[in-house]
C-alpha cells in the first residue's frame, strides 16, 4: 500500500533550468540528530522496496542490492548520495531519481511555481542526446534574449554539453539571480551566443483573453503546467470569462509537460459533471479510480490544444475530456507518459522521487510511449514555431493551431455539441 505521506506527482522528464527557491515541503527539524550513512541508505532502499511499481526491480536481487550497499563505509555526504544514486540507477528508470538537498530544494520550487533563473525548459533529444530547448518561459531572460524551441544548448559558459546530463546541465545554468551565464547555442545551421542575466521568474500558470470573431465570443485559457496554484487560477479564469459571456472555450495544454496529479484532477472537475477522470494501477494492480466531482464551472463547448509536449498530467486532462465526449483536441499526438511519479522527503533535506503506478484514461487506455491522437491533427512547422515564440502571437489567430481550434469551436457553439447539460445547484 502506498504511504499516504507521498506526494504523488506526474511528471514528464523536462526538468526546468530556471530552479532553486523556497522549498515546498517541511523537513523534520535540524535540531533532530542526523541519520547515519546506513540509515538514509536504507531509507531509501525501503521506500523503493515498499512501493516502486515493479516488483522485480529490474529483475535484480533487490535485497542482495541492500546488503551490498549497507555494508559500505562512508566518510561524507558526497559518498552516500553517490552510493544512493548508483543504487536508485540499477532500476533503469529515468523517472526514479535521488536529489541531494540542494536539488530537491530545485525540485520543490518547481512544484510550487517559486522558480528563478533563466526561464528554460529543457529536455533530452530522444534520437541525439542533445540538450534541447522544450520552450522559454513568457517574460524570462531566456524569452527577451530570443532563444526559441527546439534549440540546442551546445555549451554552458565554458562548459560543452555533449554527454552532458539534465540535471549537470541545470546545475550549471540556476545561480544567484543577477549572476550573468553565457549560453551557446546551435539552431539548425546557424550558432548563437546569448549572454543572460540571472533573475526571478514570476510563473502565473493559468492566463486568459477573449477572441471576439464575427459571429462567437471566445475564451482561451493557457495552462503551461501544473503547479499548486494552477487550480486556484484555473478557477479564477474560468469565472472571469463566464462574467464576459463566451460562449466557448480553447484550452491550451501545449508544450505543458504535466506536474500535480491533484492540479489535473481539480481542473478536470471544472469542466466535467461527471464520470472518470483518470485510473492509477500500483504494482499489486490495485486500481484507484478518481471521478469528477459533480461540480463544473461551465457547460459550454470546448476545444483543448495539444501537442508532443503536452504530458503526464496533461494527458490526464487531456485523455478524461476526450473520452467522456467534453472536449475536441486539436494539434498534434501527445508526449506519451502514462507513469506516475511520488516524491518522498528524507530527514536530510534530500529527496527520492519513484514510480509508483500506470494511469489509464476513463475508456481504459494505456497511452505510455504512445501519446494521444487529437481528433483534428494540425501540424506547426519549425519556422511557424519560432515565429510564433518570436512574436509573442501563441494563442492569437496567427497561432494555426489555435485559428483551427477557433473555428472547430465556432461550429461547436453553432450546434450545440460537446455541451454538457446541467444547472447551477444541480
Amino acid at each position: 500500500m502506498l504511504k499516504r505521506k507521498l506526494l504523488t506527482k506526474i511528471e514528464l522528464a523536462v526538468i526546468a533550468a530556471i530552479l532553486t527557491g523556497t522549498s515546498l515541503y517541511l523537513s523534520k527539524s535540524l535540531a533532530q540528530t542526523q541519520p547515519t550513512s546506513q540509515k538514509l541508505v536504507d531509507k531509501v532502499w525501503q521506500i523503493l522496496d515498499e512501493n516502486y511499481v515493479d516488483t522485480s526491480f529490474n529483475q535484480q536481487n533487490w535485497k542482495a542490492i541492500r546488503q551490498q550497499y549497507l555494508s559500505h563505509s562512508y566518510s561524507s555526504n558526497q559518498q552516500v548520495y553517490a552510493a544512493i544514486r548508483e543504487m536508485v540507477a540499477k532500476l533503469g528508470d529515468r523517472y526514479t531519481e535521488f536529489y541531494d538537498p540542494q536539488e530537491f530544494k530545485a525540485l520543490n520550487s518547481d512544484l510550487s511555481g517559486n522558480l528563478s533563473g533563466v526561464g528554460l525548459e529543457l529536455a533530452e533529444n530522444k534520437t541525439t542526446k542533445a540538450l534541447t530547448v522544450v520552450a522559454p518561459i513568457e517574460g524570462t531572460p531566456a524569452f527577451k534574449a530570443g532563444i526559441l524551441p527546439n534549440d540546442v544548448i551546445v555549451q554552458i559558459d565554458a562548459h560543452p554539453t555533449q554527454g552532458m546530463n539534465i540535471d549537470n546541465a541545470v546545475k550549471l545554468i540556476q545561480g544567484p539571480v543577477g549572476t550573468p551565464i553565457v549560453l551557446k547555442i546551435q539552431r539548425g545551421n546557424q550558432a548563437q551566443t546569448f549572454k543572460l542575466t540571472r533573475a526571478n521568474i514570476d510563473v502565473h500558470p493559468v492566463s486568459y483573453h477573449t477572441q471576439t470573431t464575427l459571429t462567437d465570443n471566445i475564451g482561451y485559457i493557457r495552462l503551461p503546467e501544473f503547479t499548486q496554484t494552477s487550480a486556484t487560477q484555473m478557477h479564477r479564469a474560468i469565472e472571469a470569462l463566464e462574467k464576459q459571456q463566451v460562449q466557448g472555450y480553447v484550452l491550451d495544454l501545449r508544450s505543458d509537460p504535466g506536474g500535480l496529479l491533484d492540479a489535473s484532477l481539480e481542473i478536470a472537475s471544472m469542466w466535467l459533471k461527471q464520470g472518470a477522470i483518470v485510473s492509477l494501477v500500483n504494482r499489486d494492480q490495485v486500481k484507484d479510480s478518481y471521478n469528477a466531482t459533480g461540480h463544473p464551472l461551465t457547460n459550454k463547448p470546448l476545444v483543448v490544444l495539444v501537442d508532443g509536449g503536452s504530458a503526464s498530467a496533461s494527458e490526464i486532462l487531456a485523455g478524461a475530456l476526450q473520452d467522456d465526449n467534453r472536449a475536441t483536441l486539436v494539434g498534434t499526438r501527445t508526449f506519451g507518459k502514462g507513469l506516475v511519479q511520488a516524491v518522498e522527503p528524507l530527514e536530510d533535506g534530500s529527496g527520492l522521487k519513484l514510480t509508483i503506478a500506470k494511469y489509464y484514461t476513463p475508456k481504459g487506455r494505456d497511452i505510455n510511449h504512445v501519446g494521444i491522437a487529437p481528433d483534428i491533427t494540425v501540424q506547426l512547422t519549425e519556422a511557424q514555431q519560432q515565429t510564433l515564440a518570436q512574436n509573442s502571437t501563441l494563442g492569437t489567430l496567427a497561432d494555426p493551431q489555435y485559428a483551427s481550434a477557433v473555428a472547430d469551436l465556432s461550429q461547436l457553439i453553432r450546434t450545440g455539441a460537446n455541451h454538457v447539460s446541467w444547472q447551477r445547484g444541480e
